[in-house]
């Protein structure tokens, strides 16, 4: 925690890099808990890590291939360090997503590199590792594999470039997340509805109502969102 307030982590690759732009879940979730804050409320960390272990070996030995079972381990050892910080470190792994071969293929991304073997089989094998290790190790995860093609046109709506997400793939992500952390039996609770609001006392100097005669508290507005989270 910063000056009592919790720390919220995203751990992870360019997924998780890009999580803050173009409508992205960790803009959403950064948006999501503004202004909440408690003294004892303990940090949460979010793990993502499987896309680029999960690309075929290039021939040259370069690259960021990881076999499976060397990805179960280094997620094992992750898995371990986080819940050794604290007995209050609160932990979610986020799965493989799928991917779509074909927009990938003609992306950008794809002139530029060497060729790179990605399958939407194999972002399958490597998602359901992370989700066997978690069950195993009783941490929270999400399947973003299968909750991703859930949606019937996952294909086209939820990438910008095939692998990175869209606006809209990061919707299912934050979907996700959020009930994990509404249904988890923490103590105490983070989900956002749950946490107190910083300032939220009503106050003469915050805006003036249409009445002219009283002022409007806009703490816990959320009018704002496109999305009512839940």
């Amino acid at each position: 925690m910063l000056g009592g307030r919790p720390l919220f982590v995203l751990f992870g690759s360019s997924i998780v890099q890009y999580s803050f732009s173009n409508g992205g879940w960790g803009a959403a979730l950064a948006d999501i808990y503004a202004r909440k804050d408690a003294p004892l409320q303990p940090s949460l960390v979010i793990v993502y890590f499987g896309g680029n272990d999960s690309i075929a070996a290039h021939p040259s030995g370069l690259g960021p291939h990881v076999p499976i079972d060397e990805y179960i381990i280094n997620m094992r050892k992750i898995a371990e360090h986080l819940k050794s910080l604290s007995e209050k470190t609160r932990v979610i792994f986020l799965s493989c997503p799928p991917l779509n071969e074909e927009m990938l293929r003609n992306s950008i991304s794809s002139s530029i590199l060497s060729e790179i073997v990605r399958t939407n089989e194999t972002c399958r094998l490597y998602s359901d590792a992370c989700v066997s290790l978690c069950k195993e190790m009783d941490l929270k995860v999400v399947d973003l594999w299968n909750a991703m093609q859930k949606r019937e046109d996952w294909m086209t709506a939820c990438f910008t470039d095939g692998l990175h997400l869209s606006e809209e793939g990061s919707k299912i992500v934050v979907e996700e997340i959020m009930k994990v952390l509404k249904e988890a039996d923490w103590d105490p609770c983070l989900h956002w509805k749950v946490m107190p609001t910083e300032f939220a006392e009503d106050s003469p100097y915050d805006l003036v109502s249409s009445s002219g005669q009283s002022t409007v508290n806009p703490s816990e507005w959320t009018i704002h969102r496109t999305i009512p989270w839940d």
